[in-house]
């Protein structure tokens, strides 16, 4: 289709703004002459294709570009291969034509990208579980070739969400997931802060709507009443700046709606509780005779002079940078008009690295020539390579360790010499081991924390010092599987493992005999072939015991994976709308629509017990092998886990009405005891509105009632009701929805 003027008039006005950006990141007039020759050569590979919204395609590689350029602060290549990123998977080009008109490197970086979105969708041999997960790995794996093929992926995945409105609802929903589950948690381990933020709400905005809409308008309120309550709150701290000499600019912000919904679910608390909503960052350019974490100090106590500080609140990201090379001070302090503000000290430097991650880190290195220095981002950069490197596990395995290196959260210990090394929350002092170097680690067979004798199981604490006792007899053992959580200790303990494979299959085949007498099992045929089936195992009952063996798998699921197909008491089977039994391609493009009492019992659905959807709620759905469709609510986190590995069986859902059905909720509780409380709250539920109440735990201390209550509903609207009623009752603080995590019936 040929493009009107209209549409080559906006590609001119789309690239003018990438061409002045990109203007600024060229060092000569060879690099310019480059990008205009990627953005000439991809405007034709990619004449008269358009994008699902409609406009021209070659807008894309330039929004990415743009990206690319301004938002991560990349350089001349990495802007071409932003255009040309899509070229090779989309036309008859070859890498080697890239080779050929923009060298080498160009070439490898398009190469890389292109091998991320390739071919793998039309490997009928893979297993449909996997196809997800195996694509991920080959996005994981390029840190080991190129970290700018990743970072050009995010800019990428970036303008793919925010023109996610055009795509349909379970192609959203899958796109939504992974963005979650991996490209959200990388952009915050890369310090890419902005992207990730702007990835969250967009997440927030189609997973949950309402509740996105709800915080927005919130936020904006607060804005409007308290935008000159933040400025009289920011007006001494300049006035004192001024006077001490400093060259400074302070910048006021809000928190974003997922941070604030992110906190009310974990916390389980309302929009009210939210403190902190404000905060002021104030970025300085350092003087050259005093150090810059000294200079961030003195500005501390500059502003806790004026404001009373929450000491358990200060964040000194200044001596001890983050993973990411994040690096401020925080502090929380009290306004005159009575809330909480958190204040933001950086250099210009650190504001740099906050904003633009780990190209800002480069760029500041090969600036100053700093050849050797190496900040916490080298540092991990190291242990993921490592980690790509010895790991050959399958890759839904490889998926989830890599995405619990992503996620976790850091604490700081102090070797025997007092030097300070970040290790992931809840390591133990054998995942230590393993940091230092393999040979410890093998040989570890204690450790002394804070002068203390430990075992290598310990749980390490922040501001622990930690010491590691060895011996030359000593060398790893299956069990230590069981408590290590770094993806680099296991890995090494596995391949150790490997090379005793004899000895594996004994002791795995012992190993599961014992679990499944545990579960008054025999070890019959036909129990190993559905274990088999159910792990994937390619190799047969001795590839099974032999990756038991070694840990691979640790049979922690064995009781629900014994009761597969068998069916559960409590599990209820309601119905879809009625239509045609089709095959699993086109359901996934219709998708249902829930109904109470449908005629076409083959097509059923059942309610995920891990988040309790009921209606009214946003849903997903996912096939399942029976065909049977399960739902989980949108921002249920195994949905996120699903969709991220098994994109291909998510149908999108909706509810009809439910007149006869009830479905389980939970409301915790939370409020000032005193007589007859209870008798009103019971009353309110069963009397008033009619509500089945299923189980009801409240205790009472020093004159402070909590619990929660399990109760039967139709839908959120008869929910929300209830939760509105309750919250006024005499002495409730709060009242609110909460998931059930646990079911002992």
């Amino acid at each position: 289709m040929e493009f009107t003027a209209e549409d080559n008039k906006l590609i001119d006005t789309k690239f003018e703004e990438l061409r002045l950006a990109a203007l600024k990141r060229c060092a000569n007039q060879e690099e310019y002459e480059t990008v205009l020759k990627a953005f000439n050569f991809a405007r034709k590979a990619h004449k008269g294709v358009r994008r699902k919204s409609g406009e021209p395609y070659i807008i894309h590689p330039i929004a990415v570009a743009l990206i690319v350029v301004k938002e991560i602060g990349l350089g001349y290549k990495s802007i071409c291969a932003a255009l040309l990123h899509d070229v090779v998977e989309d036309t008859d080009y070859t890498v080697d034509d890239i080779r050929r008109l923009f060298g080498d490197k160009i070439a490898s970086l398009v190469d890389g990208l292109t091998k991320i979105k390739s071919a793998l969708h039309n490997d009928s041999n893979m297993d449909e579980r996997s196809l997800q997960a195996e694509n991920f790995k080959r996005i994981l794996l390029t840190l080991n070739d190129d970290v700018r093929i990743v970072l050009i992926k995010l800019a990428d995945r970036l303008h793919n969400v925010r023109t996610i409105q055009y795509m349909p609802e379970n192609k959203r929903d899958k796109i939504l997931s992974e963005t979650m589950y991996i490209f959200i948690p990388l952009a915050l381990r890369l310090g890419l802060y902005n992207i990730k933020s702007e990835m969250e709400n967009i997440w927030l905005q189609y997973k949950e709507p309402e509740a996105y809409e709800e915080i927005k308008q919130k936020l904006d309120t607060v804005m409007q009443e308290q935008s000159e309550s933040i400025d009289k709150f920011i007006e001494p701290i300049s006035e004192k700046l001024n006077n001490a000499g400093f060259e400074f600019q302070i910048i006021k912000r809000i928190k974003t709606p997922y941070s604030i919904w992110a906190k009310m679910n974990i916390k389980g608390i309302p929009y009210e509780e939210i403190y902190d909503i404000y905060a002021a960052r104030i970025i300085f350019k350092p003087v050259a005779d005093v150090t810059e974490r000294e200079q961030c100090w003195r500005i501390y106590s500059i502003v806790t002079d004026l404001y009373h500080c929450k000491t358990d609140r200060t964040r000194d990201w200044v001596n001890n940078p983050k993973s990411n090379g994040y690096e401020a001070l925080h502090c929380t302090v009290m306004s005159q008009e009575g809330y909480w503000v958190e204040v933001q000290i950086r250099t210009e430097r650190m504001n740099m690295i906050a904003e633009q991650g780990i190209a800002a880190h480069w760029a500041y290195k090969k600036k100053y020539n700093i050849q050797k220095d190496e900040n916490e981002v080298d540092i991990w950069l190291k242990k993921v390579r490592e980690i790509l490197q010895s790991h050959d596990a399958n890759a839904l395995d490889f998926l989830d360790d890599f995405h619990k290196e992503l996620i976790t959260k850091e604490i700081y210990i102090y070797t025997p010499k007092g030097e300070t090394k970040t290790m992931p929350k809840s390591s133990t002092a054998l995942d230590f081991a393993y940091s230092v170097h393999s040979e410890i680690g093998d040989k570890a067979i204690a450790a002394k924390v804070n002068q203390k004798l430990v075992p290598l199981s310990y749980v390490l604490q922040n501001g622990d010092q930690i010491e590691i006792i060895t011996a030359e007899t000593q060398h790893p053992k299956r069990e230590w599987l069981e408590f290590l959580k770094t993806g680099r200790a296991r890995s090494m303990v596995t391949d150790y493992l490997k090379n005793d494979t004899k000895n594996n299959i004994r002791e795995g085949m012992e190993f599961l005999y014992d679990k499944l007498a545990e579960n008054g099992v025999k070890p019959s045929s036909r129990v190993i072939k559905k274990l088999i089936a159910n792990y994937q195992i390619t190799g047969g009952k001795e590839d099974l015991y032999n990756k038991i063996g070694m840990g691979i798998i640790d049979l922690k699921d064995l009781t629900d994976v014994l009761k597969t197909n068998t069916k559960k008491k409590r599990v209820q089977m309601w119905g879809v709308s009625e239509v045609s039994k089709v095959e699993t391609d086109q359901k996934l493009k219709e998708g249902y629509v829930l109904r109470e009492n449908p005629k076409d019992l083959s097509l059923s659905f059942r309610i995920a017990e891990c988040c309790n959807p009921i209606p009214g709620d946003s849903v997903i759905g996912f096939l399942g092998d029976d065909k049977k469709v399960i739902i989980h609510k949108k921002t249920c986190t195994v949905a996120q886990n699903l969709a991220s590995v098994q994109g291909n069986r998510i149908i999108s859902v909706k509810w009809s009405k439910f007149t006869v059905q009830s479905f389980l909720a939970r409301i915790s509780l939370r409020g000032i005891d005193r007589v007859g409380m209870l008798n009103e709250i019971t009353k309110h539920i069963s009397l008033e509105l009619s509500v089945n109440i299923r189980k009801l735990v409240i205790q009472s201390h020093d004159g402070i009632f909590e619990g929660y209550i399990d109760l039967y509903v139709k839908d959120t609207e008869v929910l929300n009701n209830l939760i509105q009623k309750l919250g006024k009752i005499k002495g409730m603080e709060t009242v609110g929805r909460t998931d059930i995590s646990e079911e002992k019936d």
